[in-house]
């Protein structure tokens, strides 16, 4: 989780279950914070799908999250646009439901970036192999290839991150 400070994080996410209605999630929200959006991903209950096929059970999963969708829409929405004034941030949804997470509408922010030549030639061969459409998506299924891959180091980088910033947070007060 790519949280920009746990107190942010924990503030956030009290905010949230104080604000939301009691019968959209079970559990604990799962949020994520960067700088430019806060991820909100609650769990729901699964439909029951003892003794179906995988198909069913997929369309019976799909509509369970497109009724949660659709039937929540105008709260989400409302509850969205004051945390956003709250936190200067874009607010995304997203539900887990069984062992399937769908995520709602997210925030693409453009990142810049400068690659020499032999990166720049990894992003063509990925467009012109058809994996990606530019060099724009091309970065992004890097970037996602290597966050599934590199998910235990990533990890410990993160938590490292945070013993860092708490650390800093005791230090000396300068005036």
């Amino acid at each position: 989780m790519c949280n920009r400070s746990d107190d942010t994080v924990e503030r956030i996410r009290g905010w949230l279950t104080g604000r939301l209605p009691d019968d959209w999630f079970e559990g604990p929200l799962e949020v994520t914070v960067d700088r430019e959006e806060i991820t909100v991903v609650g769990r729901i209950p699964a439909p029951s799908t003892e003794g179906v096929s995988d198909v069913e059970r997929e369309a019976a999963l799909s509509g369970r999250i497109s009724a949660f969708r659709e039937s929540t829409r105008e709260r989400r929405i409302e509850i969205a646009r004051e945390l956003e004034h709250r936190s200067d941030r874009k607010v995304a949804w997203g539900v887990d439901c069984g062992d399937r997470r769908e995520l709602f509408t997210r925030l693409a922010a453009p990142v810049m970036t400068r690659l020499r030549q032999p990166e720049r030639q990894v992003l063509d061969t990925l467009v012109e192999a058809g994996v990606a459409r530019s060099r724009s998506e091309a970065l992004a299924w890097c970037v996602k290839l290597v966050g599934k891959n590199a998910d235990t180091w990533l990890t410990d980088l993160r938590e490292a991150l945070t013993r860092v910033e708490e650390v800093r947070a005791t230090g000396p007060v300068t005036e």
